[in-house]
């Protein structure tokens, strides 16, 4: 049987046809130039490697959940009770004079939620901290508990997990769980029976609602919630699985941060898991948090700033930028992923040459290759201009973390790379309160008493195949 050759030239002639299709719907879709470019040029000349990358990758856009979310908005909020913002004041006195009135209202602005007073936070190092807190509020739930994570594992932390929650419902309490469908991709179906099983309302946060994002592999929802009867909530960088809690050898110790908040800030965190919950479910959850009364004494200002690609505008990537400009003596960020976009990147460039100290806490190891290479070079960049960089020694560095000043602290899910700034929903919390500050800056220079700070030499005395690597790995930037 001869091989007609006229076929092989048609399906050509289709591929390099849905090729050009898909570089002009890069163009007008991709939000970054850079990332239009290397779409376009890609999927115009090499279709056959590009087209289904981009059927997984290319969309930076999340149809569907903004729609949603503004057609459903006002029922949504007064149905789910959440604060009127209209009414509460955005910038009290003091962390006004501590910040400025323009940071603080763009902060509220950009989270679309207030700086509220009278709240509680503490910090959680590390997993075990981290689990014996969040366990012990469920243990005394006494209503509701909310839980949401993006990567959920059914090995013993997560074992763990599930008993205590199926044992919240043998008592009444409900319990919502929220996992991410990619995050979690492992997470067996016997895991998530048992727990539907013993009452439990699971769902994963999928994006294949809306056709357009059946195939997209973006758009995850990395945030980590729990929420107790509307008086704690927590939040960080901490997934469930045994390797946050030190197991994994290669990895080992785990760094990683988690906050325990309390007060009225923790309706504001509840209120951005209500909206997640939505999406994937079409219902509220009907838990209706308590009317917190601000804690007297020494008040602590949070704001809770909820982060995705559902936003209008780059949202995440706008915070990094006004934290780093409000900076007046010092900025430090710790994030296990250094992969600023230009604006993150020039933001840190004038901050150190305005004499701002300019610190970034990386890891020393790495735990997604091209991911860890991309960083090595934009490393190199930032010490060439000025920023100080340090590489935690003992393990895998996980906590995100920035510190401004002596005024400000913001810890929560976002990373410094493009996936946080564009196609992951995040969320952090900013607490104005100069005592906390002074905690995180503790807690931080313990950390950096454990690092090794960079020089222009880790590039310089790379080998030639090593720097190729760190520039082909930067090519893959606007999706890292």
């Amino acid at each position: 049987m001869r091989f007609d050759w006229s076929h092989l030239g048609t399906l050509l002639a289709i591929i390099h046809l849905l090729g050009l299709i898909a570089a002009c719907h890069a163009i007008l879709n991709t939000r970054t130039s850079q990332g239009a470019i290397a779409w376009a040029v890609s999927l115009a000349t090499m279709p056959y490697l590009t087209l289904v990358p981009y059927l997984f990758l290319g969309r930076s856009k999340f149809a569907g959940y903004a729609d949603a979310r503004r057609l459903r908005n006002e029922t949504l909020r007064s149905r789910a009770h959440a604060p009127d913002w209209d009414k509460l004041v955005s910038a009290g006195e003091w962390p006004a004079d501590e910040l400025g009135v323009r940071v603080i209202r763009t902060f509220a602005r950009l989270g679309g939620m207030p700086l509220v007073p009278g709240n509680a936070v503490r910090t959680l190092v590390n997993g075990e901290a981290t689990f014996s807190a969040i366990f012990d509020a469920i243990e005394r739930a006494q209503h509701y508990v909310i839980v949401q994570f993006f990567i959920v594992r059914a090995d013993a932390l997560g074992d763990m997990l599930k008993d205590v929650l199926l044992d919240c419902r043998k008592r009444g309490v409900r319990v919502f769980f929220l996992y991410d469908s990619i995050g979690s991709f492992d997470l067996p179906a016997s895991y998530v029976h048992e727990l539907q099983d013993g009452g439990v309302e699971v769902h994963p946060f999928s994006t294949k609602r809306h056709f357009v994002n059946r195939f997209q592999l973006n758009f995850r929802n990395h945030r980590k919630i729990v929420v107790v009867d509307g008086q704690h909530a927590f939040v960080g960088g901490h997934n469930v699985g045994i390797e946050y809690l030190g197991a994994n050898a290669r990895l080992s110790p785990w760094r990683d941060t988690h906050i325990e908040l309390r007060g009225p800030a923790v309706a504001n965190v509840q209120f951005a898991f209500t909206e997640d919950w939505y999406w994937a479910t079409q219902q509220l959850p009907g838990c209706e948090p308590p009317t917190v009364v601000p804690r007297d004494g020494d008040d602590m200002y949070c704001l809770v700033l909820p982060t995705g690609p559902a936003d209008r505008q780059e949202t995440c990537s706008l915070f990094f930028v006004e934290a780093i400009n409000a900076a007046k003596k010092r900025v430090w960020i710790t994030t296990p992923y250094l992969v600023p976009d230009e604006a993150v990147f020039s933001a840190l460039r004038l901050a150190a040459l305005r004499g701002v100290d300019v610190r970034i806490m990386i890891p020393s190891r790495h735990d997604h290759y091209v991911v860890f290479e991309a960083s090595m070079l934009y490393a190199f960049d930032a010490v060439r201009a000025g920023i100080r960089i340090f590489r935690y020694k003992p393990g895998f560095l996980h906590q995100k973390v920035v510190l401004i000043d002596d005024v400000a602290a913001a810890i929560g899910s976002a990373n410094l790379d493009n996936r946080s700034f564009r196609l992951n929903f995040e969320i952090m919390v900013l607490t104005v309160h100069r005592g906390f500050a002074a905690e995180v800056e503790a807690m931080l220079l313990r950390d950096f008493e454990q690092t090794f700070e960079i020089d222009r030499s880790e590039y310089r005395d790379a080998p030639a195949w090593r720097k190729i690597t760190m520039h082909l790995a930067r090519l893959f930037a606007p999706i890292l």
